[in-house]
């Protein structure tokens, strides 16, 4: 069971934001999560980012691959 740590679409036309959620690398973008780590709002100046840095690591820790989107927003939250 491969891992990602990726964002999941929210919100309406022109207001979106993001979860940032652990995923089965085979599901959908929009399918079941098994856990959200963070959430990510880019309609905001600046974006608005939060994230779990515990449970992120966990994830980082126990196999989970972050998309390149995700990486650069856990490595500006310095998480490792």
């Amino acid at each position: 069971m491969a891992l990602r740590i990726r964002l999941t679409r929210e919100g309406t036309k022109k207001k979106r934001h993001q979860k940032i959620v652990v995923i089965q690398q085979s599901k959908d973008r929009d399918a079941n999560f098994i856990e959200q780590v963070g959430f990510y709002n880019p309609t905001v100046n600046p974006p608005m980012v939060k994230v779990d840095r515990e449970r992120a690591a966990y994830w980082l820790k126990v196999g989970a691959k972050p998309t390149p989107t995700v990486k650069s927003i856990l490595k500006k939250q310095d998480v490792e």
